[in-house]
C-alpha cells in the first residue's frame, strides 16, 4: 500500500533533524583538528625561530669576547692612546654584560649590538694604525734630533728657532730609549734540577725575563740585577752578591748577569744559588738595570 504523502514528508523531516547534530559535530571536530594542526605548526616554527635567535645571540657574544681579548692584548707606552684603550675596554665589557641580559628575541637590540661591534672593531683598527705610526715616528726622531743639532750651529736665528724643537725631540727620544722588560718569572728547583714548590727540597731558584725589542735603546753590555727577599722581607745574599745603583738609589743584588743587548728581544735567566735553607712562605723577586726597574714577581713555597 502506498505511503501517505503527508506521513512520508513527516518521516523525512524527522530523519533530517536526526542527521543534523551529527553533521554539526563532524564539522566541529574537523575544525578542531585543523586548529590543533595549525597551532602545532605555529608552536614548532616559533620554537625553531627562538633556537635560531639564541644561536645568533651566542655567536655575537663570542665575537664580543674575541674583540675583548684583542683589546686586552693591545698595549702601548703612549699615554694618550693608553687612556683611549682603557675607555674602549670598559665599553666592550659593558656591552657584553648588556647583551647577556638581553632576550634573544629582541631583534632591535641585537641588531644595535651588532652595529656597536662593527664600530668597536673599526676603532681597534684605528688604534693599531696609530700605534704603528707612532712607533715608526719614534724611530725617526733620533735622526731628526741629530739633524736639528747640526743646523742649530749655522746661525743665531736658526739656533733660537731650532733649540725648542731639539729639546722636544730629545725628550721624546729619551723616553723611547728606556730599556724595558716583560715576563719576569721566578722558579724553584731541587738538587736534581727539577722544579719544585716544597721549601724543604729547594736548593736554588732562577729568575727569567725578556728584554724587549727597542731600536732606540743603547746597544752593548747590560747587567740585570736580581733582588730576592724571603717571606719576612729580608734580602737573601751570598758571597757573590754585589751593590749597584738604579734610579739614583743604592741597592744590593742577590745575583746578576751581564748580557750583550743589540736592540732585539733577548731572554735572560739569572740563577740564585748558595742562599742557604728555604722556609715556607712567599718569596719576592725584583729585577733592575742601572737605569730602570725591570719588574717584580713572587713565588710561594709550601
Amino acid at each position: 500500500m502506498a505511503e501517505d504523502p503527508l506521513e512520508r514528508r513527516a518521516r523525512e523531516e524527522r530523519e533530517k533533524k536526526q542527521k543534523t547534530p551529527y553533521l554539526v559535530l563532524a564539522l566541529l571536530a574537523a575544525v578542531a583538528i585543523g586548529l590543533g594542526i595549525a597551532l602545532s605548526v605555529v608552536t614548532r616554527n616559533n620554537s625553531s625561530l627562538v633556537r635560531e635567535l639564541e644561536v645568533e645571540k651566542e655567536e655575537l657574544s663570542e665575537q664580543f669576547r674575541a674583540l675583548q681579548a684583542d683589546f686586552d692584548s693591545l698595549n702601548t707606552d703612549y699615554e694618550s692612546i693608553s687612556h683611549q684603550l682603557d675607555t674602549s675596554r670598559e665599553q666592550v665589557a659593558l656591552l657584553i654584560e648588556r647583551l647577556q641580559n638581553t632576550d634573544a628575541t629582541n631583534r632591535a637590540k641585537i641588531r644595535q649590538y651588532e652595529k656597536e661591534l662593527g664600530t668597536l672593531r673599526s676603532i681597534m683598527r684605528g688604534y693599531i694604525v696609530q700605534i704603528d705610526s707612532l712607533n715608526t715616528l719614534n724611530k725617526q726622531l733620533a735622526a731628526q734630533a741629530e739633524d736639528a743639532r747640526r743646523e742649530a750651529a749655522e746661525t743665531r736665528t736658526q739656533n733660537e728657532r731650532l733649540t725648542s724643537q731639539v729639546q722636544d725631540l730629545t725628550g721624546q727620544v729619551s723616553a723611547g730609549k728606556v730599556l724595558k722588560a716583560r715576563g719576569l718569572n721566578v722558579k724553584a728547583f731541587n738538587g736534581s734540577g727539577k722544579e719544585t714548590d716544597r721549601s724543604s727540597r729547594v736548593t736554588y731558584m732562577s729568575a727569567s725575563l725578556s728584554l724587549v725589542e727597542n731600536a732606540l735603546a743603547e746597544h752593548g753590555p747590560v747587567t740585570v740585577y736580581i733582588v730576592l727577599k724571603d717571606p719576612e722581607g729580608r734580602l737573601m745574599t751570598n758571597g757573590s752578591s754585589k751593590s749597584f745603583t738604579s734610579g739614583g738609589a743604592s741597592r744590593t743584588a742577590t745575583a746578576s748577569r751581564t748580557v750583550d743587548y743589540a736592540g732585539e728581544e733577548l731572554d735572560v735567566t739569572v740563577y740564585l744559588k748558595d742562599l742557604g735553607d728555604f722556609v715556607k712562605g712567599i718569596y719576592t723577586v725584583e729585577a733592575y738595570t742601572s737605569s730602570s726597574t725591570m719588574g717584580r714577581a713572587e713565588i710561594m713555597l709550601r
